[in-house]
This record gives C-alpha cells, structure tokens and sequence, in this order.
C-alpha cells in the first residue's frame, strides 16, 4: 500500500498545477498554515507574513525571465488549491528569505551500475525537514505538453525536485549555505527545471543559471551510470564526478573552491558527520560488492552520531532547529521506480511506485 497519495497530472503547466492543486488542497494549505505560525512562533526570523510576500515578489521578475512555465504551473497550483499564490510563492523562496539562517538537512548517496547486484544505478535521499511538514507530503506522477514524464516526492506546496524522469535521469538535492546568495532564480525553480532534462549536460547547464538567487547541491546521476555532485553557489560552481562510482554528500561544501563561501561552517559539523558517514558506509558496501537496495536503505537508516544522524530524529529542541527525517527515498533509474519511505527510514517501509502507473 503507498503511504501517501499519489497524485496524476498532465498537459499544460497551468493544467498540471490545477490538477495536483485539486487532489491535495489540505496538503497544500496545510503547509501554508504551519508556515505562517512558524513566522509568528520565530521572532528572529525577523519577517511577518506580508512582509515576506513582498519580499518574494522581488523574485518574480527572474522567474519569468528565466521559467514561465513553472510559474504557470504555481499559478495552477494556487487555482486548484485555492490557496493565495502570494502564500504559495512565499513557501517556494522559503529557503531564499531564511538565508541568514542554517537548516542543515538531507543525505544523499549514489551507486553507479556496475556495483549494484542488477547492475541499476540507485540514489538514496533523506528528506530532513521541520517535522511540522511531514504530514503534508505526497508522490507526483506528471506528462508535461512540453517535457519528459517524471515522477517526484513533494510536499505542501513546493514545486517538484527530488525525482526521476522518463529519460533515465535523476536528481537528488542538498541544500547548502553559500556567502553569495542574491535576488536571482529561486532555488526551486532552478531544481523543477533540472529535473525534466533530457541528458546529464542539459541538467548541469539548467543548475547553473547565470542569475540563480543561491544554490543547492544537485546529485545528478543517469541511467548510464553517470555520477555528480554539483556544488553550486549564487556565482561559483564545481563539478564532483563520481570516479569510484559511488558518491555520497550532505549540506557542507566538499569543493576546496567553494569552501571559502561557505556561510557559518562551524555551525555544519553535523552535516560533515552525515557525509563522511554515508561515504564510508557506501565504502564498505562497495568492497563487499552487489550492493542492493537493502544496502542503500540502511545507509538511509543509519544511526551514527544519533540523534544527528543519517537518520534525523531532532525534535526535542526550538521550532527553527528542528529536523527529522520526513521521509526516504530510493531512485532505481532503470526501471523508473520512487521506493518510497514514509517518515524515519530506520521505521518504515520503502514502497515501490514506477514512473509508469
């Protein structure tokens, strides 16, 4: 049984919006809720809500320079919803009016085809997240006029990112912190955009917007075993290639170029913690050989340095610096398959929903 909806869109984008809006508006505005108290109960983000509204419409002029479609397809989501775009847009610059602020979250790891056991390229994502955002998550199934098919874990009402699309590529994202961040291309918008490209080159090119606002790092890997991390801040980038076939990464920059531009990097221990976790444990599993999805999952579940761990369980703390494990994800780019795992990986079950219903 899937443990969150799965939701069908196709056409346009303004279609697709209004179809994923209609299926889950409580999802949608259930975010936005938690969202607006979160502003009330956290003085120092130093925003009310209509402040952060006009804030975010800075953002709307890059935007639809850069990806009209997507903003079609927020306006969409707002129709369908009926939720206020201006609430919607606010949650998708999230991260852009939070800059100031560190929300170290997600681990990422990758395996190229020639170490699994059926010879698939796997990529394993925690969503480390407020744990006030777990419930509103759901899967995307979505046949854009214009782009690939992809299927992607969403939640509230971001746009897509973490996901695989019909033409063998994936992309995992972190975020990181950089010293450069500037009015520009949410980072949301940039990731929708990466996840529908055709080949490892376009998704590269589409990361690297010449008026991005920050940036993430995007794991990019392809059916042909075709390995990245691409470290990128608002001016700066660097390509990571997986030469061991394996990678993994968290929220800290690995770049010796872009370590300089790393905002508050004493506040990121644990984030080094997480990667040099997961690479060892990707290490090891590469040695010992065939490594299979099980492999991957308790990677995912790892409680090392718990309760910072792979496997977030941070609760106990204030609002801001909560993070937990929303949920898990494992992409076999093959088949086309989301092993989906709602909330903590190390107590759910990784369910398996294909690209092609």
């Amino acid at each position: 049984m899937t443990p969150v909806p799965v939701v069908e869109a196709k056409g346009t984008h303004q279609d697709i919006g209004i179809a994923i809006g209609r299926a889950v508006p409580d999802r949608i505005a259930g975010m936005v809720r938690n969202y607006q108290l979160l502003f009330e109960q956290a003085p120092h983000l130093k925003l009310t809500w209509e402040q952060a509204a006009r804030q975010t419409r800075q953002y709307l002029p890059f935007i639809e320079a850069a990806v009209p479609q997507y903003l079609s397809e927020l306006q969409g989501l707002a129709e369908g919803s009926g939720v206020a775009f201006d609430d919607l847009l606010i949650c998708n610059c999230f991260e852009e009016l939070t800059s100031d602020l560190l929300f170290e979250k997600c681990t990422v790891v990758a395996f190229a085809p020639e170490h699994t056991q059926e010879q698939h390229t796997l990529l394993g994502h925690t969503e480390d997240w407020l744990p006030i955002d777990r419930e509103w998550q759901y899967v995307v199934r979505v046949q854009p006029d214009d782009e690939v098919p992809f299927i992607a874990a969403v939640y509230g009402g971001l746009l897509a990112n973490v996901g695989l699309n019909g033409a063998g590529l994936a992309q995992c994202i972190n975020s990181m912190y950089p010293t450069d961040a500037r009015l520009g291309l949410p980072r949301v918008f940039v990731g929708r955009h990466v996840l529908t490209a055709l080949r490892m080159s376009e998704a590269i090119e589409r990361a690297l917007h010449p008026r991005r606002a920050a940036g993430y790092n995007h794991l990019l890997a392809d059916e042909n075993g075709e390995l990245y991390n691409l470290e990128t801040t608002a001016r700066q980038f660097d390509l990571l290639y997986g030469r061991k076939g394996y990678l993994a990464h968290a929220n800290n920059y690995l770049s010796p170029r872009l370590r300089d531009l790393e905002d508050q990097p004493d506040q990121l221990i644990g984030s080094h913690v997480r990667a040099n976790r997961a690479e060892h444990l990707a290490r090891q599993f590469v040695r010992r050989g065939a490594v299979t999805r099980a492999d991957v999952q308790r990677i995912l579940s790892d409680h090392v340095n718990h309760p910072y761990s792979i496997c977030s369980h941070v609760e106990d703390v204030p609002l801001l610096e909560q993070s937990v494990t929303i949920s898990a994800y494992l992409l076999e780019v093959q088949t086309r398959t989301l092993w989906y795992c709602y909330g903590n990986p190390c107590q759910g079950e990784f369910v398996p929903i294909p690209l092609e219903a």
